[in-house]
């Protein structure tokens, strides 16, 4: 895009602590939906159930599944609402709107080669488009951006089922777990294949990348400290409109010396803020 420049490392850390960030969510909210209203029985009192009945019913289902299950604090609580999982749904969706828009960038740095960004090309997985030969179609992040879709579409059919308890029972109880576990089994496959086959091979177009940059307008913005905003658009306008290299322009325009024209536009640099290392 014609902006300020950025590395592709840059980007794909930010990618990175975008899935970490989900994973912390995720981590957080499992806790509670680890905590079981078992024992309370009909509405949470407990009635008829055997002393010791929970904690060893429990301690037994933790050890079978090997999740650290514990008691609720609150049966009443844990009987009366599904919260804890309306809570997890939201941290599910939140990493497929992560894994939405990661898959909307590959596609479009992707998208080319002559009308696109061209900026990267990913694995070809399929002979080519259906009607047009040649044409290959970024399969892995289009499956992806579905697979967010639903998940999306299902946790708002948690959320609806949440807010339809009555009192101390919530019928519909098997439709929230049946979408929270459809949801885990999407998002985990979709996010292991758009790292596997499509970030962890895709081609970098260096040569169309330096040449986007020689021609990209916005690096004026580096200059805009020393000869001022209006100046500055000035030779972006110009510089876009003849086509022209943006370090050609400001050389004519700035009156600055090609050193510190070089200085002041190295791509590297702005990608630090301005700041070169030390």
């Amino acid at each position: 895009m014609d902006a300020m420049p950025i590395t592709l490392g840059q980007e794909l850390g930010g990618w990175g602590a975008q899935i970490e960030q989900d994973r912390e969510r995720l981590d957080d909210a499992s806790r509670r939906l680890q905590r079981l209203a078992l024992g309370g029985t009909a509405v949470g009192t407990g009635i008829n159930a055997p002393e010791g009945f929970a904690e060893t019913a429990i301690r037994e289902l933790a050890r079978a599944t090997r999740f650290p299950l514990v008691g609720a604090p609150n049966r009443f609580a844990a009987m009366a609402s599904q919260d804890d999982a309306v809570e997890f749904s939201g941290a599910l969706k939140t990493l497929a709107v992560s894994l939405m828009k990661i898959a909307n960038d590959l596609r479009w740095m992707n998208s080319g080669p002559l009308t696109g960004l061209s900026e990267i090309t990913l694995k070809s997985l399929q002979p080519g488009s259906s009607i047009m030969p040649g044409k290959v179609n970024p399969v892995i992040p289009e499956a992806t951006a579905m697979v967010a879709a639903q998940v999306i579409g299902n946790d708002v059919t948690i959320t609806l089922a949440g807010q339809s308890g009555n009192f101390e029972l919530n019928v519909m109880l098997p439709l929230i777990a049946r979408n929270l576990l459809e949801n885990v089994k999407l998002l985990s496959r979709a996010a292991c294949l758009l790292a596997d086959r499509a970030i962890a091979d895709f081609e970098v177009q260096t040569a169309h990348l330096h040449q986007s940059l020689e021609l990209n307008p916005i690096l004026v913005t580096a200059l805009n400290p020393v000869i001022g905003y209006e100046r500055a658009a000035a030779i972006a306008k110009e510089a876009y409109q003849s086509g022209r290299p943006i370090f050609d322009v400001a050389r004519e325009k700035s009156g600055l010396s090609e050193a510190e024209l070089k200085r002041l536009l190295n791509p590297l640099d702005l990608t630090r803020g301005g700041k070169r290392p030390v």
